[in-house]
């Protein structure tokens, strides 16, 4: 039986769709620059914590354009799973103590603040697992391009 449609094509919508909620999350972390809800802000600075992740999403958009058409560096993949990696053991502990403690679990029904970090740090580790499937789908992707 022969598919239904062009594949290129289907993948092609797949990695917009997939560039365009990421450049989403970049987008909304553009207000996460409050300083009360942070107890350890990477360099002790809210602005550059919000400003990392505005760039770490916007690069896994770039991502999925670029693996549309083409395979991408292995560079990018060592650097984008080595900080989703890192993002994931900075924030762990607060995932760890927001399930395992005598509290109860927190992730959207809490405003965040620095009184229970739990709750930023438990979306932020999310966040680095939703980030590291999505670079570890454009390895995939990337994989099954011949190079040329």
């Amino acid at each position: 039986m022969k598919p239904i449609g062009n594949p290129k094509s289907k993948s092609l919508a797949i990695n917009i769709l997939f560039a365009a909620l990421f450049a989403l999350f970049a987008w909304l972390q553009r207000n996460d620059v409050d300083p009360g809800i942070y107890s350890q802000p990477s360099f002790n600075n809210s602005t550059v914590d919000s400003a990392l992740w505005l760039i770490f999403y916007l690069i896994i958009a770039i991502g999925f354009v670029v693996v549309s058409f083409r395979k991408l560096p292995t560079w990018y993949f060592v650097v984008a799973i080595t900080a989703c990696f890192f993002e994931m053991i900075t924030t762990a502990p607060g995932l760890w103590s927001n399930i395992f403690s005598e509290e109860s679990f927190n992730i959207a029904q809490t405003s965040m603040s620095a009184k229970d970090p739990r709750v930023e740090l438990t979306r932020e580790f999310f966040g680095a697992a939703l980030a590291l499937s999505a670079v570890f789908f454009q390895l995939w992707q990337s994989s099954r391009i011949k190079k040329v």
